[in-house]
């Protein structure tokens, strides 16, 4: 376990930043960049969960916000496409099953769904939209191909129709 004393080290005053695995590159780095938009929608969840969501729910967010921190773990480093990740297809299929029981037996939508309704509600929207840089394709091929990375992103919306 990490045991962090503080959370500054007054390294990056120059610009820079330590990837997971020691390396400096730019904070305006677009792997920070990912990593970063990786952990904004895992504390939208945060938000999400702070409204006293049932049991099933929050569990199902609680498990994306794990698996978003092992997108941001593997992103923080550099690796190869080669390299095993923390976040495989089977993680993909896992997420997709479980939007597919939270929407089984609602009606399908006729139109786009306006934010509000309820807090959590509104904050589910907002993660969705959060999501979208997280996961954009573009970024992801240009941080190397990190799959796992990419599917947690493009998939990591919870569905807030129930």
């Amino acid at each position: 376990m990490v045991h962090l004393n503080r959370i500054y080290t007054r390294k990056g005053d120059d610009g820079s930043t330590g990837l997971g695995d020691g390396e400096r590159v730019p904070k305006h780095h677009l792997r920070v960049a990912a990593y970063g938009a990786v952990e904004e929608l895992s504390s939208v969840l945060g938000l999400v969960r702070s409204h006293g969501l049932a049991g099933p729910h929050d569990d199902r967010i609680r498990a994306v916000q794990n698996d978003l921190f092992a997108a941001g773990a593997d992103l923080c480093v550099r690796g190869s496409q080669d390299e095993k990740l923390r976040l495989t297809e089977s993680y993909t299929r896992r997420l997709e099953g479980i939007l597919d029981e939270v929407n089984e037996g609602l009606p399908s939508l006729d139109s786009f769904v306006l934010p509000g309704g309820t807090p959590a509600s509104a904050w589910l929207h907002l993660a969705r939209t959060v999501c979208r840089p997280a996961g954009a394709a573009q970024l992801v091929h240009q941080l190397g191909g990190l799959e796992g990375a990419r599917n947690v992103c493009d998939r990591a919306a919870v569905s807030d129709r129930d």
